[in-house]
């Protein structure tokens, strides 16, 4: 048996909350679970957005549910009615010129964070662009889920034993990265020294070995439009299955919540403004729309709607896992990446992702077997909610679950509740997926009414309302994502019971008693860091000025280097 990819740890922010616990996958299905999970879930909230944590109080509860998932603006620090832009004039001499102006953004809704949610007052974040912030809360937040103290874990492994892989698409345009170096100038303002540097795409990566992780190992960052994820994902699982690594984080990190950005996807048609959501739905122009329906995907809709997230996951090889007794929530298959060749825009959609689906269903088909893909598989779709990919994706799976005799297979896509997290999206998938394993629920797609005519079905399950699943009877989960210039990746999860099947027959006897004895101790870890979030007792971690080394913190030789804090050498 190959070596197995198993994900080990989870965490992250996004506009369902935190993700460690799976409390952003329980506020999308909040009404479907038991009073005492959906309490701990309305904590968990509370405590992110600074509000009193008050049992069975309506009102608190309303509130939670207003200040979450996609919705108007309300947790940005600028004002969607008067954005600031910069308008040219010629002054009495014909001299060109500019003057600030404001205007009222025509697209009045996204995916944001828990409103009162503000990563930089939980650690020292001087100058940190908000995507940096979150991606240092989103590590903290896997780390704390581990179960297992990060400085104890690292000193199994040599440090070129481990790896990161993280970035963003946009990179990070706000003030204090790129989109402040740009802007200084208008304004009249001096460039930072932090600026440049802070803004670009991989920091998402630098950031958590700097501050975070201390690490030493691989690092960087595969970036492909709104695939991005996946291709990192594919990185790591590529370096565990080889033996190059042993542990991977992997990850991306994007807060594109910015006017210029919105006004940038705004001019290519393809964000839902408020006058498309009047239109689909019948209403006056004194009307307000429902702005969490915005996102729609395979209904009629008229746009994607944008979001931010943060998500990390911890990769290990299956020994690891089973050496430490480290919680396994489910495993990477394999994941295909594919390019549309030659194309007539470089924003429209190509063949490519019918290669890539059908690689992956080829391949989970050859891995787990026939009847899993069959009858034990559902599909995170891209699902960006606009009206050519509700087309054109569906027009890929209809084809596909007719090539592998595929009945009323299901599909859902996330989007529609926490909006389009552009690098992050199929990080929020795969969060999504392994929420489903563990509470046996698929998220329906419940902003959609109805399914669009030019929406292709044969075959598939569209699922619009959340629907219950056996877990065990579910092994497979295809993710599926596409982004501008013909980035395509499909990967195929494999769920935790199933991993649990395939690692019982190659660690047998005392060895997976030993295994799952160790992982009752882990378990209990992670539970107590989540009470201690919840509560309020724990912060992101912040290493700032501690442990770093110097050239004389070496011991070099024509074998070997030792490294001052780490057991192991790297080997030369």
């Amino acid at each position: 048996m190959r070596k197995l990819a198993v994900i080990t740890a989870f965490g992250g922010i996004n506009p369902a909350g935190r993700s460690s616990g799976h409390h952003a996958f329980r506020r999308l299905v909040l009404d479907e679970l038991t009073s005492a999970q959906q309490q701990q879930t309305l904590n968990s909230l509370a405590q992110l957005m600074g509000l009193e944590q008050t049992p069975d109080d309506a009102a608190l509860r309303q509130q939670i549910l207003n200040g979450t998932l996609v919705r108007g603006w309300d947790n940005v620090s600028w004002d969607a009615n008067a954005a600031p832009f910069h308008e040219a004039f010629k002054d009495e001499h014909g001299h060109q010129c500019w003057r600030e102006s404001h205007k009222r953004l025509a697209v009045q809704s996204a995916g944001q964070t828990p409103k009162g949610f503000d990563p930089a007052a939980l650690y020292r974040s001087r100058h940190h662009p908000r995507g940096l912030q979150m991606a240092v809360y989103a590590a903290s937040d896997a780390l704390g889920q581990l179960g297992m103290d990060w400085d104890t874990l690292r000193n199994h492994l040599k440090p070129d034993e481990i790896g990161v892989y993280a970035g963003s698409a946009m990179g990070q345009l706000d003030h204090e990265g790129h989109g402040g170096m740009l802007q200084s100038a208008l304004y009249g303002k001096r460039v930072s020294s932090k600026q440049c540097a802070m803004g670009l795409s991989e920091m998402p990566a630098d950031f958590i070995n700097a501050y975070v992780l201390g690490n030493l190992g691989s690092t960087g960052t595969m970036v492909g439009a709104c695939a991005t994820f996946l291709y990192n994902l594919k990185t790591a699982m590529n370096d565990i299955q080889s033996g190059r690594r042993r542990l991977v984080i992997v990850g991306n990190a994007e807060s594109p919540l910015t006017p210029e950005i919105v006004e940038g996807y705004s001019a290519m048609t393809a964000l839902v403004t408020e006058q498309n959501l009047r239109d689909l739905d019948g209403l006056s122009s004194d009307q307000t729309p429902d702005f969490r329906r915005a996102s729609r995907p395979f209904g009629y809709n008229g746009g994607f709607t944008i979001s931010e997230s943060a998500q990390y996951f911890v990769l290990t090889d299956d020994e690891l896992a089973v050496e430490l007794g480290l919680s396994i929530y489910g495993a990477v298959g394999d994941i295909f990446v594919n390019a549309d060749g030659y194309k007539k825009s470089i924003s429209n959609p190509g063949v490519g992702n019918y290669l890539t689906m059908g690689k992956a269903m080829g391949e989970a088909r050859r891995l787990i077997g026939e009847d899993a893909l069959r009858n034990g598989s559902f599909v995170h779709a891209h699902g960006s909610s606009t009206p050519q990919n509700r087309t054109t994706e569906s027009h890929i799976f209809s084809e596909l679950a007719k090539a592998f005799t595929i009945r009323n297979w299901p599909v859902t896509a996330v989007k529609a509740h926490l909006g389009h997290s552009i690098a992050a999206a199929s990080a929020d998938q795969l969060l999504m997926t392994l929420g489903t394993w563990a509470h046996g629920m698929i998220p329906g797609i419940t902003t959609t009414s109805e399914i669009a005519d030019d929406v292709y079905q044969d075959g598939l399950n569209i699922l619009l309302q959340h629907t219950p699943v056996n877990a065990e009877k579910m092994p497979l989960a295809f993710i599926n994502a596409k982004g501008f210039g013909g980035n395509n990746a499909s990967g195929f999860m494999i769920s935790p019971q199933q991993t649990h099947k395939l690692l019982a027959s190659k660690y047998k006897g005392q060895q997976w008693k030993d295994y799952l004895a160790r992982n009752e101790f882990i378990q209990q870890a992670a539970q107590e860091y989540d009470e201690g979030v919840i509560s309020g007792q724990h912060q992101p971690r912040y290493v700032f000025g501690e442990g770093v080394l110097e050239a004389e913190d070496l011991q070099i030789s024509d074998t070997e280097i030792r490294i001052k804090g780490w057991d192991k050498p790297v080997i030369l």
